[in-house]
Formats: C-alpha cells, sequence, structure tokens
C-alpha cells in the first residue's frame, strides 16, 4: 500500500518537474530589449554612418549572438524589432548601414533589417 501511495505522489512531481524545467528551458534564451541594445552597442559608430565603413570584430560578434537568440520565435523577433526600431530613432540609426550589417557579418536572417520595417508583419 506504501508503494502504491509513493508512487502516486512521484507521478505528478515527475511530470509537475518536467512541466517547470521546460518552461525554464524557454526562458533561457529570451532576451530583454536592455540585452539587445547592450549586444549593438559596439556597432553604433558603424550604425550611425560614421567611421569605419565596415562594422568591427565586436560589433559583428555582438550581432550575429544577438540575432541568433531572437531568430527563434516569432514573438522574439517582434519584441526585439520594437525594441530596435524605437531604439534606432534615438540614436540616429542610418537606414542603410542597418541593411548592410547581416551581409557584412555573414549572419543569415529569415527577417530584413531595416529602421522602417513593420515589426507587426514579421513572421
Amino acid at each position: 500500500m506504501s508503494a502504491k501511495k509513493n508512487v502516486s505522489l512521484f507521478v505528478p512531481l515527475m511530470v509537475l518537474s518536467m512541466l517547470m524545467t521546460t518552461l525554464y528551458a524557454s526562458q533561457i534564451n529570451d532576451i530583454t530589449c536592455s540585452e539587445a541594445i547592450s549586444s549593438l552597442l559596439p556597432c553604433l559608430p558603424f550604425l550611425e554612418g560614421s567611421l569605419p565603413v565596415t562594422p568591427s570584430t565586436d560589433c559583428c560578434a555582438g550581432a550575429t549572438n544577438l540575432f541568433h537568440k531572437v531568430d527563434t520565435t516569432k514573438i522574439q523577433r517582434k519584441n526585439i524589432c520594437h525594441c530596435l526600431k524605437n531604439t534606432s530613432t534615438k540614436f540616429g540609426v542610418n537606414s542603410k548601414r542597418s541593411k548592410q550589417l547581416p551581409q557584412l557579418c555573414h549572419i543569415n536572417l529569415s527577417f530584413s533589417v531595416d529602421t522602417k520595417i513593420d515589426c507587426n508583419s514579421m513572421s
């Protein structure tokens, strides 16, 4: 009788812990707006249109890391899109340079990097 009681308590606890682990794992890849901006801070001189004419190694490393994280879910892409779009107007980001960044850093994206993008239409 005691063994059945232990099993009947163990199984729900196992299921609950598996659900919690899955929830926690999905939160690990979430990135905040401030983290996204911090990742791209080394890109600021390039994105503003000043020198250098190519993004730095630190810029590409940060951009690659950021874009790999946000390219996992539609919601994440939309949230970071809104964040970066709003931030780009405050920092005076050059639209031509923002479009060049993925290509110059050898990043394959499922979305366009454009200061005029409609973030709500992202797939």
